[in-house]
């Protein structure tokens, strides 16, 4: 490893005082509890914000994070397995991978989360971080004599008793994209350890996109591309909690959020439920040893987001759950127009089923060929996994535009809640948007608001631009795809019965 002269103390705590200050959680309002009082420094609308967890606008992407508990509760066979490691059950969210069926019933459990959430529910990302860092650290151990893979297995038998959540630190800012991170101009522009003392590293740079990013207990950096002998200091995993010393976050602006500002709930389209994307700013962010899974090793740092990528893009099935939303809200929005009947009307309902579940049968295809990895845990087909994830970046935005179809135009020029509420204004518009006559006109504006929602609003950040740029970019995947797809075995094979070659 690089020597990196040590930086004055700041408050170095260990990893038993960090996890003191981390409750046990064990349903969802205990989730709720377990954020507030942090002392995080966070900035919204370009302001420090007193206490986040009773902020309007975040409230929503904290309730979808509580789905995930309140489902464990209500269907454990679903949202929850047996873990070796502690003996008991666990939310599936915290898992390891046993077997292909374990990656078939976290699909199913993820597409289940998305129809209760309509959004992004902001967990999986840590649940594919722990599957990833269980095949890495053991095989960084067995190459270097390190002691990561223990370490990375006492943290999860805690992360499992105490049920807490993780986020996932991995997209850089990147700066120059034709230069290395040691060549940039900025040395922060990717995250980087910048000393080393006898208890831990310290660490800087920013982490971008992070899904979920403040709602969760611990963040776990990690390297976001290939790295060179040159880049051994950017070779770095590391568990930081929430609320460490030196963290700064900026929260992410999406579409129509300050909806959730205005009173009423009608214009926010789905207004239990938001998704969360936050800049975070880790300014020589202590880690203790005992919470360093890779220090310099820098040969697995493009094998590790292989592997995160081959689970996460297999995770988009999430957006199926989505789609089933979007289904029913075009459906009820046809329903309620009188037009459920119509032939061409029946038939773009068709396709969206058509697409949604094309998506679902990649990503379910991915995790039933799922292989065994050294460590014993198993991972998704690799392959099958970028095609469930390229087929995410466009069937949602068809499937929208179907949606879209079948609402009118009335979704984007409707009058507002407060004028629904006026005396004189509401009456003129309960009698003159309405649809069918046994059907509410607010039941009507409640459906397109929703449509409005996740296709132009708050929650399109989760079907629609997340679909497009989480886990990887389109061309990504295609570059993923073209490194798995063999075409000489498939010449081989149609040349043979061609009768150019011999079998």
């Amino acid at each position: 490893m690089n020597a990196v002269a040590p930086l004055k103390d700041r408050k170095q705590e260990s990893a038993d005082e960090r996890w003191a200050r981390i409750p046990t959680i064990r349903n969802g309002e205990e989730y709720l509890q377990s954020l507030r009082d942090r002392g995080t420094r966070l900035f919204l609308f370009g302001e420090l914000i007193d206490e986040p967890a009773d902020h309007p606008m975040i409230k929503p992407s904290i309730n979808a994070l509580r789905a995930s508990y309140d489902l464990a509760e209500a269907d454990p066979d679903l949202a929850t397995a047996h873990s070796p490691l502690i003996d008991a059950r666990v939310n599936r969210f915290l898992h390891i991978v046993e077997s292909p069926d374990d990656l078939v019933m976290k699909n199913k459990m993820q597409r289940r989360m998305g129809q209760i959430t309509g959004t992004c529910f902001q967990r999986c990302t840590g649940l594919d971080t722990i599957s990833v860092l269980h095949s890495i650290t053991y095989e960084i151990d067995e190459k270097h004599g390190t002691e990561y893979h223990q370490r990375f297995l006492d943290f999860l038998k805690l992360a499992q008793e105490k049920d807490i959540l993780i986020a996932a630190g991995m997209t850089d800012p990147k700066g120059d994209r034709s230069k290395r991170p040691h060549e940039q101009a900025d040395p922060d522009m990717f995250m980087r350890v910048t000393g080393r003392t006898d208890k831990g590293i310290y660490v800087r740079g920013v982490k971008a996109h992070m899904t979920g990013g403040w709602n969760q207990h611990w963040i776990c950096v990690m390297p976001t591309m290939n790295l060179t002998e040159e880049d051994r200091d950017y070779a770095v995993v590391g568990m930081i909690p929430g609320d460490a010393e030196g963290l700064t976050y900026i929260y992410g602006r999406q579409s129509c959020d300050t909806r959730s500002m205005e009173g009423g709930e009608i214009d926010q389209g789905n207004a239990q439920y938001g998704g969360q994307e936050v800049l975070v700013y880790f300014d020589d962010v202590f880690i203790p040893w005992e919470h360093v899974f890779m220090d310099g090793e820098y040969e697995f740092a493009q094998e590790m987001v292989g592997r995160f990528t081959a689970y996460h893009r297999a995770s988009y099935v999430c957006k199926t759950g989505l789609g089933d939303v979007m289904v029913g809200a075009a459906a009820s929005i046809a329903e309620y127009n009188g037009l459920d009947k119509v032939s061409h009307i029946r038939d773009k309902l068709v396709e969206m089923v058509h697409l949604n579940e094309t998506i679902y049968s990649s990503g379910i295809a991915s995790s039933h060929e799922a292989k065994q990895l050294p460590s014993g845990i198993f991972m998704n087909d690799a392959m099958l996994s970028n095609v469930c994830k390229h087929n995410v970046t466009r069937f949602p935005y068809e499937i929208s535009r179907l949606a879209q179809d079948l609402a009118g135009g009335i979704m984007v020029t409707m009058p507002s809640e407060q004028d629904l509420d006026n005396e004189e204004a509401g009456e003129i518009i309960r009698r003159f948007l309405k649809g069918r006559d046994d059907i509410p006109t607010e039941d009507r504006m409640r459906i397109l608001r929703l449509i409005e929602n996740m296709t132009l609003g708050r929650n399109a950040v989760g079907y629609l631009t997340e679909s497009m740029h989480g886990a990887g970019s389109p061309q990504a995947q295609r570059i993923q795809i073209l490194r798995g797809m063999d075409v000489e075995t498939k010449k081989w094979h149609a040349r043979k019965l061609a009768g150019i070659v011999q079998a």
